[in-house]
């Protein structure tokens, strides 16, 4: 009997042995060898386009793998072949698997099973073919489902059973073992997703996103990018006092001084909850929406952002306020006062429009999303939500320990908030704000990844069915293990982190594995001891991360890695790459340094040094496809303020220290 090559280090791959008569164990499926032409690839008719094209990304997987390159065909195929890789449910299967069940259950289920003589690669489709281009704020999206399960169930073979890897984005990424022969041993795998709303983690390369990312094939192969429930990760109304203020004035926010003014801005007005035509506007919005893209499940109602300004003080409104919710300190127009937390309230508000929903939608799976934010990130001491709404907890402890929340008259930490939300919420999604303690934002080796992998298990344990992280930038030089294992785990919480690490490490730089991994730990161990002293540091404090000491001792590293590698060989390549990330840190640490002393006193020859540093960064990033995302760091960009002579700073408001205290806004 062959063996078959599989690759599972990774998943929780459970496989069925089949028998045969005779108690026999049936024999693995060739699917390719020297000696054995390819099965085809059978895709069901009239396949969605992103099923079909995962169908041909299989093929040309497989070409890689043997060298040779398996027929993608369409229905089937008469006669019928004697081997074959079935893509996609279709009826024809029942007769070549007749114990399988292909009722898929669950969301986003996938499927997996082989035989002595067939292989199918299925799961939970749901799409309208008359209603597939949606038009959205970033422009047309083609293909758009409301669920993908085939596809997600394409790229967990090409990893699970082929070996298929994409490390970070881009040719240099990908790693396929070549061999002659491609077996698959009789097996049946089931899996569906807890986290059904994953686009958000790496949200710049969600679908149709075309902001910063630049890693939408990528997020795709993770199984992230096509989800079942799309979730924003902001506010719900920002755009409402423009369109409604002269209108309807009546639905914003009531102030103390007798007015619904907007206070404190147009974009960040609040609304009066209880009023009912808010309920009635907020209706229309999501007819419209649906009209416009009916693959949508998901409704926002949260408030508008500079959280302690502004809420409404009418009678109805501060009814739906516990009076035993924490004090918290409320901003109004020359005026602040405590007032409860808003948790009851919003929890309310979110309850009346998911009761509109059902009674307008019945039977359709639509859901309410709120943002438990600002003063309203206690929770609620009656309120509780609805089965049909999410709680979005804005709990920012991403890469973060102990840090409290700012507007917290308790002192409460965000973990702590997190966990209170917890056992109260039928679902929840994750939503953490990154910050940049050191230099997340900036693209530096901000590495938590032991932290994040506690943090990504604990929110799955906590019912949380979607997390959105703002924002992950993309830098894969100097954050890949982390940002790697983070697509693994959102995917399979259950997976085994350190096998994921460990399968990179050695997949991605061979011999030279060993110095890597050490490389990238030292980095996170000096990481979370300054950031366990220093909390969020300034851009400025980063230089008493970035030392001289901890560059050199991160280079020697590397180059013991470059020297463990064949020269002209894929690890060398991908050293040389991490070498990029560090060359950068040093640029930018350098630039740092000497632009926090310019800023004091303005030398024009360390203005020309630190212009130099910027055009070698340019060459860097030039060098090193995606080792950087030059977007976000350019000179200039909110993340680098102060670290260019011709750019400026970062402007700092002068205020008393009284006023500083009552800013919460800022958090």
């Amino acid at each position: 009997m062959k063996h078959a090559l599989l690759f599972l280090p990774l998943g929780v791959l459970f496989s069925v042995g089949l028998l045969i008569p005779g108690g026999a164990v049936a024999a693995d499926l060739t699917l390719v060898s020297k000696s054995v032409a390819p099965a085809p690839i059978i895709v069901f008719a009239d396949a969605p386009p992103r099923t079909r094209a995962a169908a041909v990304t299989l093929a040309e997987a497989i070409q890689k793998i043997s060298g040779v390159l398996p027929p993608v065909m369409d229905g089937v195929p008469q006669p019928m072949p004697e081997r074959a890789i079935w893509v996609g449910y279709q009826p024809a299967l029942k007769a070549l698997f007749p114990k399988t069940d292909f009722e898929f259950q669950h969301p986003e289920e996938i499927l997996i099973a082989a035989n002595e003589k067939h292989v199918v690669i299925a799961g939970r489709d749901r799409w309208d073919p008359a209603r597939m281009d949606v038009v959205t704020r970033e422009g047309k999206i083609t293909g758009m489902q409301q669920e993908y399960g085939t596809v997600n169930a394409v790229y967990t073979f090409l990893q699970d059973q082929l070996g298929v890897r994409w490390f970070w984005p881009g040719d240099l990424g990908e790693d396929v073992v070549a061999r002659e022969s491609i077996d698959v041993a009789p097996m049946e795998y089931r899996y569906h997703p807890q986290i059904r709303s994953r686009e958000g983690v790496f949200n710049f390369s969600s679908l149709g996103n075309r902001g910063y990312g630049r890693a939408h094939d990528w997020t795709m192969q993770q199984r992230l990018q096509l989800c079942s429930l799309s979730m924003e990760g902001g506010h719900g109304f920002g755009d409402w006092w423009d369109r409604f203020h002269k209108t309807h004035p009546e639905i914003f926010a009531l102030q103390p001084d007798g007015t619904r003014s907007g206070f404190p801005a147009p974009r960040t007005a609040k609304l009066c909850m209880s009023n009912p035509k808010v309920w009635d506007l907020w209706m229309q919005e999501v007819a419209a929406d649906l009209a416009q893209n009916p693959s949508l499940t998901v409704f926002n109602a949260s408030p508008n952002d500079s959280w302690s300004s502004g809420h409404c003080v009418c009678d109805n409104c501060s009814a739906w306020d516990h009076p035993e919710g924490e004090p918290r300190l409320f901003h109004y127009k020359k005026y602040s006062v405590e007032r409860p937390a808003t948790s009851d309230r919003d929890v309310t508000f979110a309850n009346k429009l998911g009761e509109l929903l059902k009674e307008k939608y019945p039977g359709k799976d639509y859901r309410v999303l709120m943002l438990s934010y600002g003063h309203s990130r206690p929770a609620p001491v009656k309120a509780r939500p609805a089965d049909n709404v999410i709680m979005s907890i804005v709990a920012n402890f991403f890469g973060r320990t102990g840090l409290v929340d700012r507007g917290s008259t308790r002192g409460d930490t965000y973990r702590q908030q997190f966990e209170a939300w917890a056992g109260i919420v039928p679902a929840m999604m994750w939503r953490p704000n990154t910050g940049s303690p050191g230099g997340w934002q900036q693209g530096l080796p901000d590495l938590s990844t032991q932290q994040t992998i506690r943090d990504i298990k604990d929110v799955a344990a906590a019912n949380c069915v979607g997390i959105f992280i703002d924002g992950v930038w993309e830098h894969w030089a100097t954050q890949g293990p982390q940002l790697y294992v983070m697509a693994q785990l959102v995917w399979n919480p259950q997976t085994d982190a350190d096998a994921i690490l460990k399968d990179y490490y050695q997949r991605a730089f061979g011999p030279a594995a060993a110095p890597v991994q050490e490389y990238f730990e030292g980095l996170e161990k000096a990481r979370m001891a300054f950031t366990a002293q220093n909390g969020e540091a300034d851009v400025f404090g980063l230089k008493d991360l970035y030392t001289e000491a901890l560059l050199s001792e991160s280079q020697a590293r590397l180059t013991r890695a470059a020297a463990a590698v064949p020269a002209e060989s894929v690890y060398a390549r991908r050293v040389a790459f991490v070498q990029a990330g560090l060359t950068y840190t040093r640029l930018q640490a350098d630039n740092i340094r000497l632009m926090e002393g310019y800023w004091k006193k303005k030398n024009p020859e360390i203005a020309t040094q630190v212009r130099a540093n910027w055009k070698e960064i340019d060459s860097v990033i030039a060098a090193h496809p995606y080792a950087l995302n030059a977007g976000p760091i350019r000179p200039g960009a909110p993340r680098t303020l102060g670290l260019h002579p011709d750019h400026g700073r970062a402007k700092v408001k002068k205020v008393s220290k009284k006023a500083k205290a009552d800013d919460l806004d800022l958090n």
